[in-house]
């Protein structure tokens, strides 16, 4: 068989900064003997023991304005305080630097393989998928990073070599997932149920890196590289629809259902006194399925890549609700009515109750945010729709309680990539490129509004100046239907993982530069009522002694005004909670697009150079 030179430009591969014991390691997989990889098998089992590279589902969205606070001190909230810096940085070996020495390892050493050709390419085509994958996140972190397509060994002189420009990694991760893309199996003997890699998965990839890539570069001044944004818009957009016209994908389930008519169903059910579920509240089956499903989603024709977590032991945690913190005002306001128009236009809008705040909207609304009475089933615990002083999150979360041998919760089956995305994909970088057609509309985003029965965007809409406040930097003559596509990304997306690198590459950080705004509170001492059958359920006290008195009456969640809960207008006004109420957070721009290099990695390799501003 012929010799593969796996190469993606003629450069001089560099891997700096990396741990000293790994370059004395062999590849992290069983099989290490340079000679063995003789047959395609080889090549498969080798292949298997690097998944740990492919991307791992999200499910929350920390860090962004989608959520109040974090109760844990993560790297961004102790940047946005001022308080990151080189020695208590993490993140340079996050993805393993080990594996991707493996697939450096592996594609060096196929001169010796015998098999069909096809067969070998699509597994050369996963390696380096995984390949491009570990580089996005580095290049997201640091831009500028070292580049290597081969396994270093300690001796080799290029280990201390200054890291690579910006556009020669992102050029190098393009080129890797366009081999991916052509030669990757679509749904053959090696793409399984759809949970291993496979054509799509990498076009996905492709559609998702060049977008970020693209708008990085064009809304990003310190790069100086506003010239080349446009190939990547191009080829977000083409790669997107390369999925879109292949005919294996659809957006599933259409239509809308109120709470009412699905009171007897255990996964709407009705709120802990029995009474009946709002009217006034739409949910939409078809977009719950994606997210709550126990089942193989291998047969969902959304689903582009999944992972099956739904068993503890397949030693994945799915974090099913924002744990440590809550959705935000911001989040809430964001979605639309269910006519299409704004919620900001109903009269009082800042002052709704929370119950209130569900009636009519955008049916995606109730399957994010734990709606009124909600419960995981008929004789399940009850979950509270305030969490934290925000509201609480259902989407990701498992509606079935059960008993079984690892502790009685069943994880929910999660999404990789999904088709919604990719129609996300494609709209926006025809919009940034000037080129949206009605007709992309129609195949895009307006078939995510099909899916709910939402009224269709159309290409000449007005500019919402809510949105053109959140994003100042957006200009032009479609500026109007751009701004409603971020709208819409933001809504369909939303707890994907994706909203915080929405708002690096749009150069948007200062959106959760301040803390998020949480539920409204109309009275301080006063239980109101959140499930919609009259019974109080939630109160905000100002001292201890009135929170004690309140539970002593039942009230089941009681906030305590301290120094990290206040009201934004003391009284009445919306939660808002920090960790120290007087305690400041801000966001340098460009700075905080970026993080900082570890210092041990810059002192064993003095030729790094530190991020914009650090």
């Amino acid at each position: 068989m012929k010799r593969y030179i796996i190469c993606l430009i003629t450069i001089a591969a560099v891997f700096t900064a990396c741990n000293d014991d790994f370059l004395d390691r062999a590849p992290e997989t069983a099989i290490t003997s340079a000679g063995f990889f003789k047959s395609v098998s080889d090549v498969e089992a080798y292949i298997n023991g690097l998944y740990g590279l492919r991307p791992g589902p999200r499910t929350g969205d920390w860090d962004s304005d989608n959520v109040t606070y974090s109760m844990t001190r993560t790297e961004t909230w102790i940047m946005l305080r001022g308080s990151l810096n080189e020695d208590n940085v993490g993140g340079w070996d996050t993805g393993n630097w080990g594996q991707l020495r493996g697939v450096n390892y592996l594609l060096e050493n196929l001169q010796d393989v015998s098999g069909n050709e096809d067969d070998l390419r699509h597994f050369i085509g996963i390696a380096r998928f995984f390949r491009a994958n570990f580089y996005i996140d580095k290049i997201n972190r640091y831009s500028d990073v070292p580049w290597t397509n081969k396994a270093l060994d300690s001796d080799d002189p290029d280990i201390f070599k200054a890291a690579d420009p910006r556009a020669l990694v992102a050029d190098s991760i393009v080129a890797d997932l366009e081999y991916a893309a052509r030669y990757v199996s679509p749904e053959g003997k090696y793409a399984g149920n759809r949970t291993r890699i496979n054509k799509h998965a990498a076009l996905s990839l492709l559609s998702r890196f060049c977008l970020y890539e693209g708008t990085f570069r064009k809304y990003h001044p310190e790069l100086n590289l506003q010239s080349t944004a446009g190939r990547f818009l191009e080829r977000a957009a083409t790669a997107a629809e390369e999925i879109m016209t292949s005919g294996q994908f659809e957006i599933t389930g259409t239509g809308k259902v109120t709470l009412a008519e699905k009171e007897t169903d255990v996964t709407y059910a009705v709120n802990e006194t029995n009474t009946p579920l709002s009217t006034e509240v739409n949910v939409a089956p078809g977009y719950q399925a994606i997210f709550h499903s126990m089942d193989d989603l291998g047969n969902n024709k959304e689903v582009i890549l999944w992972q099956d977590t739904r068993e503890r032991h397949a030693g994945v945690l799915n974090h099913v609700l924002q744990t440590d913190g809550s959705l935000s005002r911001s989040l809430m306001e964001t979605f639309l009515m269910e006519d299409g128009s704004r919620f900001q236009d109903q009269p009082g809008y800042p002052n709704l109750g929370f119950t209130d705040v569900f009636k009519n909207r955008d049916p995606r609304f109730a399957q994010v945010f734990a709606y009124p009475g909600f419960r995981s089933n008929q004789d399940g615990v009850y979950l509270t729709a305030i969490d934290n002083g925000g509201y609480g999150q259902i989407k990701f979360y498992p509606l079935i309680l059960g008993q079984n041998q690892n502790g009685g919760i069943h994880f929910a089956s999660l999404v990789i990539f999904r088709y919604g995305e990719v129609l996300l994909n494609y709209a926006e970088a025809k919009a940034e490129l000037g080129t949206l057609t009605q007709e992309d509309l129609d195949n895009s985003i307006n078939r995510l509004r099909d899916r709910v029965e939402m009224p269709h965007l159309s290409l000449n809409a007005g500019v919402d100046p809510i949105l053109a406040a959140q994003y100042p930097n957006v200009d032009g003559a479609n500026k109007g239907v751009l701004l409603e596509i971020r709208r819409e990304r933001r809504v369909e997306l939303a707890c994907e993982g994706l909203r915080l690198w929405d708002l690096h590459r749009w150069y948007v950080g200062s959106l959760f530069g301040q803390p998020q705004e949480g539920v409204y509170i109309s009275a301080v001492n006063t239980p109101f009522d959140i499930t919609g059958d009259g019974v109080d359920d939630v109160a905000v006290a100002t001292d201890e002694a009135t929170a004690t008195a309140l539970r002593e009456q039942g009230v089941s969640r009681v906030f305590l005004l301290a120094n990290r809960i206040y009201l934004t207008d003391n009284t009445p006004g919306h939660i808002k909670i920090t960790f120290d109420r007087d305690e400041g957070k801000s966001f340098v721009e460009p700075k905080y697009y970026y993080r900082p290099i570890p210092k041990r990695q810059m002192l064993l390799n003095p030729a790094l150079t530190q991020p914009y501003g650090w």
